[in-house]
């Protein structure tokens, strides 16, 4: 596939509220029941670029920056960690005056919205989940790349190896695969890089990553057979950070779960294969969902 161009990424203007006193960005586009699209590291709601405007044909599409990303505050102000972030949800869709909506996460927005939808199922409808770590965690290379960041980070003495200027380059380097890929062009992955361009930014992603924990988080996995509403795991089985066994076992262990395998794609499916995830999504959305936590 090729990669975007500019001319290719359809422009979504952004809305704006404040959550816990900060200022969330965010796309909202069509009209129908609530469609939440959360995004993972290091993207915005870009990452969705390709399914908004066939999802909101049907859906009214909302596809925030999340905290921290994108066009959104970073403020280091808020708590970056597990239990935080998850409440964080829940306190969006009350100040988007949404009580339950279907939920689409990739990556660390799945690592959240797992957490979530385990914790508030009245407020799920459907629940999608996309290449993310899930209830687990990284292949081994990954894991010591972020785990090293993280503990970097905690340390006064040894931040300023992260809020250096030089970590632009090297996030634009391990990314680099994902542009040959054809997952985002390079001038996409400027744009998702942005923040790292100023020193406020580093200082941000410091703060996250200080917050950011790469252990297991073993309720997770325990909470899974407790899912009721309609699920699907939609997974590129060539992830190099993330096992292919994390989606089989969603898929096996979640009570409706259906899995869409993308043969040969990697990481960034919404990107790198964004006609076989709308498809995906669409059939998801299709499945009948009660008035009452989301069973069928």
């Amino acid at each position: 596939m090729k990669p975007d161009t500019l001319a290719q990424v359809p422009a979504f203007a952004l809305k704006q509220i404040e959550v816990d006193g900060v200022a969330l960005r965010y796309v909202d586009v069509g009209h129908g029941d609530p469609l939440v699209l959360l995004h993972g590291w290091p993207e915005s709601h870009a990452t969705w670029r390709h399914q908004i405007g066939p999802l909101s044909r049907s859906r009214r599409v909302i596809a925030p920056d999340w905290f921290g990303w994108g066009d959104s505050a970073r403020d280091t102000a808020l708590s970056c960690d597990y239990d935080s972030e998850v409440a964080r949800i829940g306190r969006m869709l009350d100040a988007l005056g949404l009580d339950r909506v279907d939920l689409a996460c990739h990556d660390y927005g799945g690592f959240l919205g797992l957490g979530f939808v385990e914790r508030h199922p009245e407020r799920v409808r459907r629940f999608a989940i996309l290449n993310s770590r899930a209830h687990g965690t990284f292949t081994a290379p990954f894991y010591l790349q972020f785990g090293l960041l993280t503990a970097l980070a905690r340390r006064p003495l040894l931040r300023r190896i992260v809020t250096a200027p030089a970590i632009e380059w090297t996030h634009r380097l391990g990314l680099a695969p994902y542009v040959r890929n054809g997952s985002f062009d390079t001038e996409q992955l400027a744009r998702y890089l942005a923040f790292l361009d100023t020193t406020a930014g580093r200082r941000w992603y410091a703060h996250f990553l200080a917050g950011y924990q790469v252990r297991v988080r073993p309720e997770l996995a325990a909470g899974l057979a407790d899912i009721r509403c309609p699920t699907t795991v939609i997974w590129g089985d060539r992830d190099r950070g993330i096992p292919w066994r994390t989606a089989e076992e969603l898929a096996k262990r979640i009570p409706y779960a259906t899995l869409v395998r993308i043969d040969g794609g990697d990481h960034f499916i919404t990107e790198e294969r964004p006609a076989e995830v709308t498809e995906a999504l669409r059939g998801w959305l299709l499945r009948p969902a009660d008035q009452e936590h989301g069973a069928v």
